[in-house]
């Protein structure tokens, strides 16, 4: 396997790295040689099995910071910032910043008093799955922590556009997280960075499972695809680091269909 990120201390950071996604990329990066730094936010349960799977990436031979704290908190999102510009010096930079914060409301529109989706609900999802990739990015760019050829890459879903059941906050969300990486592209680029949206085919990770009825959606989704399967991380990951090489460098400001030509039919 080239490792091409490996002997230049390039960094990932990635919002939202332990499952689902944002995981995926890590360890697909990491294979590549570049350093992980994952920002989650998980209960002391969990802690033991997400910390096996930091470990599975630092035997790849590289270094990982990981930092088990609400992405969205101003405070400590400096707090993180700081701690990661004293530790990886002068000489390491940040290649890609990856947002993969999943954190939304899946309430219907309608329904029963106090169970369905309220104004407050449609305002925290915004912020968490939308929002936050420009406090990052803002954050990590005054901080002069970006490479000088560098990368933002968001997950957006087909429910973009579509309007599903319980989806209206997190559709509404993944529209704006659109609009900002667009945005992002447009006026960063002077800067050397570049930001694009990989939109995923429906994936089997624990956000997914969080939906109500996702077996259907998962069965009708398979139905579809060309490939008569479900789009995996892995399938994710390996169109992230694509878009992390030189070669993607004239890639910007786009959504990139990863889901096998699920969306086709």
């Amino acid at each position: 396997m080239v490792k091409e990120f490996e002997h230049k201390d390039l960094w990932a950071l990635i919002l939202g790295g332990s499952g689902g996604l944002g995981l995926a990329t890590a360890k697909k990066l990491a294979a590549h040689g570049c350093h992980i730094i994952i920002v989650h936010r998980d209960r002391k349960a969990d802690q033991d099995q997400i910390e096996q799977e930091f470990e599975q990436i630092r035997s790849l031979g590289v270094s990982l910071l990981s930092y088990n704290e609400d992405a969205i908190l101003a405070e400590k999102r400096k707090s993180i910032i700081r701690d990661i510009k004293e530790k990886i010096s002068d000489t390491g930079k940040i290649r890609v910043l990856v947002h993969s914060i999943a954190r939304g409301n899946l309430k219907p529109m309608t329904g029963d008093e106090g169970a369905t989706l309220s104004n407050d609900d449609f305002r925290v999802t915004i912020e968490y799955m939308a929002i936050s990739l420009y406090d990052w990015t803002r954050s990590v760019f005054e901080e002069g922590l970006f490479a000088d050829d560098a990368r933002i890459i968001s997950f957006t879903s087909e429910g973009n556009q579509k309007a599903l059941k319980n989806y209206a906050a997190v559709s509404a969300a993944k529209a704006a997280l659109e609009a900002i990486t667009r945005n992002i592209a447009g006026e960063f680029a002077s800067y050397g960075i570049r930001a694009n949206c990989i939109q995923a085919g429906v994936t089997d990770t624990a956000s997914f499972r969080m939906i109500p009825g996702y077996e259907t959606i998962q069965a009708l989704s398979q139905e579809r695809n060309p490939f008569n399967r479900i789009t995996t991380p892995e399938d994710v990951a390996g169109v992230a680091y694509l878009l992390c090489r030189d070669e993607a460098a004239w890639i910007n400001g786009t959504i990139i269909i990863a889901d096998g030509g699920e969306h086709i039919h």
